[in-house]
């Protein structure tokens, strides 16, 4: 099928209606740079975890207006504007960037992992996430600006090696909680979407300026064939429209005009006399497109690969060798803990995340009590002893001791689920008491109606 420019231009409207929205809930605005900042090695990124986990103040535990899972979705209908965008020029047989063919050919995987954040992120979840209080990520979670700042310093790359010494240097000054250990991948996923995003928008800007200059050195390589006297009247409309002075723009006019009919100079010398004005030359534009055109390809192109590594990674490993908590049960007395398989060691975990957040307690407080009694009922009771297992305190009647250590609170409905978990006996008979009453006694109620009374009744 021929695409002609107006399917162009009507992608185009489109697309620029989404880059200049502007929703006042979201803390970043469309148009914002690609996540960039000075590229750092292993060494060097280590030490900006420990400066960034000094920056971080965690605010009060607010209502989430769950902005990321918004963007999320502005971030999808956005990037398949850009990819349909694309796909029309490369359908009109336009030139399209490097960094345009990288956002065509794994647009998929793209697409995979927006669904992937969507199912991981659900809104119970997000609600549990620490939330910065200052910087540009205020009212964002914490491990979300944790993300950004890894990805900002690598250019969209992401190794193991680097995340796992940056968040260890985090966690030397401020310790995470493990739900924020888990949320990760997550994070990162979310944030690699956003820079894609941000790219993106750099690459449909220069597309639509490539497409722009196509279209008028269409109209100049027609007339020129047709009515070469002409040119000057189709020179001076585009002077009058006055197109953009980019490097995209005039790059494309360049490649499509230069060496063709001499006839064909009189555009370029007009350009070049447009651009003496701004005080920019064509050599000079062409070399900073030429350098923007290998910075977005490079952002893409690593943003792609790191989120290849997200679905390559083994994040129960990741998990458990970051875990300040891990760490702390690996003490176990009778070291049972470490030989245990991982679905018990992570009920565990979840044990400790619970009591922590109904009380004053840090979760590695909760897990050093735990230990701390382990061993007390060691020495008392000895080793083959139940009581010396850390696992008596999280799934056995130890759970009650370390609960009220911790002060833990608990809201009416969770204290009744307790009640009847300690006495469900009498709360199953009970319960079948009340039902078989209240249902007698609306028969007898009926019979009484009906005129039935004495012993009969």
């Amino acid at each position: 099928m021929k695409v002609t420019p107006i399917a162009i231009n009507d992608s185009f409207n489109r697309l620029i209606s989404h880059i200049w929205e502007n929703d006042p809930a979201l803390k970043y605005i469309d148009g914002e740079p690609p996540f960039r900042s000075e590229l750092f090695n292993t060494e060097q990124m280590e030490q900006q975890g420990k400066k960034l986990a000094g920056l971080h103040i965690l605010g009060p535990k607010v209502s989430p207006d769950h902005q990321l899972l918004s963007r999320l979705t502005q971030n999808e209908v956005f990037l398949i504007d850009v990819h349909d965008l694309i796909m029309k020029a490369v359908n009109a047989n336009r030139q399209i960037t490097p960094a345009g063919e990288w956002l065509l050919d794994n647009f998929y995987l793209i697409e995979e992992h927006i669904r992937t954040g969507k199912r991981h992120l659900p809104k119970h979840y997000s609600e549990e996430l620490p939330r910065l209080l200052n910087g540009s990520s205020s009212g964002l979670p914490r491990v979300y600006d944790i993300a950004t700042e890894i990805i900002s310093h690598g250019d969209g790359r992401v190794d193991l090696e680097s995340l796992t010494r940056f968040i260890n240097a985090y966690q030397s000054v401020k310790i995470l909680k493990i739900g924020e250990l888990w949320a990760i991948p997550i994070m990162l996923r979310f944030a690699l979407i956003e820079n894609l995003r941000r790219v993106a928008s750099h690459v449909a800007h220069k597309q639509i300026d490539r497409n722009l200059a196509d279209s008028w050195a269409d109209q100049m390589t027609d007339i020129v064939e047709k009515d070469p006297k002409s040119l000057i009247l189709v020179i001076a409309d585009m002077a009058r429209s006055n197109p953009p002075m980019t490097a995209p723009f005039v790059s494309a006019m360049v490649r499509r005009l230069q060496g063709q009919s001499t006839t064909l100079t009189f555009p370029l010398t007009w350009l070049e006399q447009r651009l003496s004005e701004l005080n920019q030359s064509t050599a000079q534009l062409i070399q900073f497109g030429n350098q923007h055109l290998a910075s977005d390809q490079v952002s893409i192109s690593n943003s792609i690969a790191s989120l290849r590594f997200l679905g390559g990674i083994n994040w129960r490993d990741f998990v458990e060798n970051l875990s300040a908590v891990d760490k702390i049960l690996q003490n176990d007395p009778i070291e049972a803990y470490a030989k245990m398989d991982f679905a018990t060691r992570d009920q565990y975990r979840h044990v400790i995340e619970k009591i922590a957040k109904s009380s004053p307690l840090a979760e590695t407080e909760v897990a050093r009590k735990a230990i701390e009694m382990a061993y007390l009922a060691m020495l008392q009771n000895g080793m083959e002893d139940r009581t010396a297992h850390v696992g008596y305190y999280f799934i056995d009647k130890g759970l009650r001791q370390l609960e009220l250590y911790a002060k833990m609170s608990f809201t009416f409905p969770q204290k009744l689920k307790r009640l009847c978990l300690r006495i469900p006996l009498l709360f199953y008979l009970g319960a079948i008491f009340v039902i078989t009453s209240i249902l007698t006694w609306g028969l007898l109620e009926m019979a009484y109606s009906g005129g039935i009374k004495g012993w009969l009744l």
